[in-house]
């Protein structure tokens, strides 16, 4: 009833919420997007996605159809791998950014062990910078991380803003220097809360540094400072920092998956394919 062709192009376009990205994370054309994603509407006899010419949000049936789409295609995957015979084995070292930490990405890894008994996976929990340094040096195969603005390699995830979060009590002095919570160079979300400020010239200070999320999400609850995050991974217990802050915008980020020199190894292209299809499991709570 459902083409996989169709059921990948509705799982990007609900990643990425925007045709447009859903047609380069494919790599067709948008005209395609359009088409698949109206015949997968076709055959559900639903509307899937609101949109207009500014902004694409899932209605209610789409929410319901994300979790069908991706038990179909891990299925629609499984399937194939055994009638193929082509189960993928072998070692395969995968970078995570920290911003995963808190996330379902746990339950999507532990789901492709089980899935491909024969891989050895290998994680590698650090910041996007050094994530994508540590595969440069051919140390990792495989990265799931933020996207430096100025790199263009990597299959989009999903497309997010970056917001200024704080404690819920927080209030900024206008007349003293915004106090900031950051991870170590070379943090790609601390250069550019860097560089917004140093662009609005605004004065800052560094409240606290630490390499490990929680260790930042402790500081920013304890009302240490404000801190640049993805819109879609506010943790619990932490807030938007109000417009009337005055705070500069911080711009858009890319989540992507990042492939190493082996990239022709088939358990880590078995991997990228389980992220990208449960891409919206590890931003929507």
């Amino acid at each position: 009833m459902y083409d996989p062709s169709q059921l990948r192009t509705f799982l990007a376009v609900a990643q990425t919420l925007s045709f447009t990205q859903a047609a380069r994370r494919l790599g067709v054309r948008q005209s395609t997007v359009s088409q698949h994603v109206r015949r997968l509407e076709d055959a559900t006899g639903r509307q899937l996605f609101s949109r207009d010419t500014h902004s694409v949000e899932l209605t209610e049936d789409g929410e319901a159809m994300l979790g069908f789409a991706r038990r179909l295609l891990e299925v629609h995957e499984q399937a194939t791998a055994y009638f193929t015979g082509a189960r993928p084995r072998g070692r395969l070292r995968f970078g995570a950014s920290e911003d995963f930490v808190l996330t379902r990405l746990p339950e999507i890894l532990e789901a492709f062990r089980y899935d491909h008994p024969d891989v050895d996976l290998e994680l590698t929990v650090e910041l996007s910078g050094t994530l994508h340094e540590l595969l440069t040096a051919g140390r990792l195969d495989l990265v799931l991380a933020k996207r430096r603005p100025e790199d263009p390699r990597g299959e989009l995830v999903w497309h997010d803003k970056l917001v200024w979060i704080g404690a819920e009590r927080l209030r900024l002095d206008p007349d003293r220097p915004v106090p900031l919570i950051v991870y170590p160079p070379p943090g790609i979300t601390r250069a550019r809360a860097l560089q917004a400020l140093e662009e609005q010239g605004r004065p800052w200070r560094i409240a606290c540094t630490s390499g490990s999320l929680n260790g930042l999400i402790a500081a920013a609850r304890a009302g240490l400072g404000v801190m640049a995050h993805s819109r879609g991974l506010v943790p619990p217990g932490l807030v938007r920092v109000p417009e009337r802050a005055g705070l500069p915008e911080l711009g858009e980020i890319d989540f992507v998956l990042v492939h190493g020199q082996r990239q022709a190894q088939s358990a880590g292209r078995a991997l990228a394919a389980a992220i990208l299809a449960s891409g919206d499991r590890l931003h929507r709570q």
